[in-house]
């Protein structure tokens, strides 16, 4: 069984003294960060409901799954997550297949998947909704067109 938290827990952001507990402690090991400091700040950003902060917590989880392979396993979750918080629903559901692919009963991959493709089918069906009507205000358009181009 893992230890990695369900994808709902992403929805609840770190307090602001916490992820400042974080950054302190990643902004003072600078140039010689150590990974588990990355790891740490990454998953609070990751959690926050601030777009740019979610940016820079996949930015920061990309480096560590570059460079620290013992880590892309974990790093395969919070990448898919931080993702899927983003609306970056293709690749949030290839790091999170890569991790089913070598854990296939993980609960929390599992949970994921399920808010991806939720998410996947409901902006599917947002976007025909949107070309279904902007396809029939155009057929409304050329109609009007077509019997004033008729009159003449």
């Amino acid at each position: 069984m893992s230890n990695l938290p369900y994808a709902a827990d992403a929805d609840s952001p770190l307090k602001p003294s916490e992820l400042k507990v974080l950054r302190d402690q990643y902004e003072k090991e600078g140039d010689y960060v150590g990974v588990q400091t990355k790891f740490n700040y990454a998953w609070g950003l990751i959690k926050s409901s601030a777009r740019g902060e979610q940016q820079e917590g996949v930015r920061l989880l990309s480096e560590i799954f570059r460079n620290a392979p013992e880590r892309r396993r974990e790093c395969l979750y919070y990448l898919a997550l931080g993702n899927y918080k983003l609306g970056n629903y293709a690749e949030a559901r290839r790091y999170n297949d890569l991790l089913l692919d070598h854990e296939p009963s993980n609960l929390q991959a599992g949970s994921l998947r399920g808010l991806i493709d939720d998410k996947v089918a409901k902006e599917g069906l947002l976007g025909v909704a949107i070309l279904s009507g902007v396809a029939i205000a155009a057929a409304g358009v050329g109609a009007m067109i077509f019997k004033g181009a008729r009159r003449r």
